[in-house]
């Protein structure tokens, strides 16, 4: 069983940045595809990113060149970097793990989930 821990979500002002962390409790982290999915009120949870065991990198099209997603295996970590936020990314960001197969971009193809960050983008 691999847990899955967020951290970092606040309030932060438009145009501001904010880095959420992940940690998980897996012993196969470093092979482990994580990525990050966002859910905002009334709407259903979207895919943001993932990051490959080597570091290849996917993004939503949403925040292609606003996010950067990275992973330090030495610390069992994965991050979400965002940069020029705006009040669309408010949402509850969350970190998922998916230790087999490709990586993916729907909720399903996930098998381990945290618990959540709340991400408040408003002045």
């Amino acid at each position: 069983q691999v847990q899955l821990v967020e951290s970092g979500g606040r309030l932060v002002q438009p145009g501001g940045s904010l880095r959420l962390s992940c940690l998980s409790s897996g012993d196969t982290f470093s092979s482990d595809i994580m990525a990050w999915f966002r859910q905002a009120p009334g709407k259903e949870r979207e895919f943001v990113a993932f990051i490959r065991q080597n570091s290849w990198t996917y993004y939503a099209d949403s925040v292609k060149g606003r996010f950067t997603i990275s992973r330090d295996n030495t610390k069992n970590t994965v991050y979400l970097q965002m940069n020029n936020l705006n009040s669309e990314d408010t949402a509850v960001y969350y970190c998922a793990a998916r230790p087999l197969g490709p990586p993916g971009v729907y909720s399903k193809d996930y098998a381990y989930w945290g618990q959540g960050t709340q991400v408040t983008v408003s002045s």
